[in-house]
């Protein structure tokens, strides 16, 4: 079948890419979180992962990673791209239990939704990066309010794809078949563009971190230069010499140094009416 020779191809691009990008980044000054995230992202999309790391993150001259990330849709992403590689661990591994056990459809969605939330928000968000909050406890209230309207997104870009490709097909849904991670990699695919919007609006108002430029003590820049946002002018201006966590709270609690519009709670809204029209396609083509 056309479809066999085309995953054939898929897998085997996925893997060189993989390949190469986990290779190159190495030598890129960039975050180890963010390094890993391109890499499971580029697992997950394979040769259209590698290309979004060659166009995004990748170091163009020696010493130039700073101002080449600072671009704010570069900035947004790796915001992405990490949202997308923190979330995808856990609702890949929800989507295999809910397979193998035969969960009803709703009960299948929401593990993957729990364990997708769970995984992005305590591990590759509040974990991972819980030193720009001074403690653990603080990265997790921190980065609720971004995981959660980044996962919304991301869910409601995936439930349609997961729904109407190769539907009545059973091995896309069987995970010891190639089809159902044919199937999953599109799905994530799709729910990371949905996902983009959301993250640039994040990135912009400070409500989550983009590229984080690292280098070795010493060496020119040093620290974690690319983690500032693109320089901002009126209210924002005051805010830039303040750290990441101080920017992300200040821009969720709505201070006078910063009110993200629209405001957070009419963008929750919107991730939940994209969650929800996810949902609703899901049961009407429901398998």
């Amino acid at each position: 079948m056309l479809i066999d020779g085309v995953m054939l191809l898929w897998f085997i691009l996925t893997a060189l890419s993989v390949l190469f990008v986990a290779v190159d980044i190495r030598t890129t000054p960039e975050n180890p979180v963010m390094k890993w995230a391109f890499v499971l992202f580029t697992a997950y999309s394979g040769p259209f992962g590698a290309f979004l790391y060659v166009l995004g993150c990748r170091e163009a001259l020696p010493g130039l990673h700073e101002r080449y990330v600072a671009a704010r849709w570069r900035q947004a992403l790796g915001s992405t791209m990490h949202c997308a590689a923190g979330d995808g661990i856990g609702i890949l591994v929800g989507a295999v239990i809910g397979a193998l056990v035969a969960l009803p459809l709703m009960v299948d969605f929401a593990l993957e939704y729990v364990l997708g939330f769970a995984f992005g928000w305590t591990i590759f968000q509040a974990l991972f990066m819980g030193e720009m909050f001074g403690s653990y406890s603080k990265a997790l209230k921190g980065t609720f309010t971004s995981e959660f309207l980044s996962m919304n997104c991301l869910m409601g870009g995936m439930l349609p794809v997961s729904a109407l490709t190769f539907a009545g097909n059973p091995d896309a849904h069987d995970p010891t078949q190639a089809l159902f991670w044919f199937r999953m990699s599109l799905a994530l695919m799709v729910g990371a563009l949905v996902a983009y919007p959301m993250n640039y609006w994040l990135v912009a108002h400070h409500l989550k971190h983009g590229m984080l430029t690292v280098r070795p003590a010493g060496d020119g820049a040093g620290g974690m230069a690319g983690m500032d946002m693109p320089k901002e002018s009126g209210a924002d201006s005051k805010m830039a010499g303040m750290s990441m966590a101080e920017k992300m709270k200040a821009a969720e609690s709505g201070s006078a140094l910063h009110k993200p519009t629209p405001p957070v709670r009419v963008m929750g809204a919107v991730s939940l009416a994209v969650l929800t029209l996810g949902i609703v396609i899901k049961l009407i083509f429901a398998r």
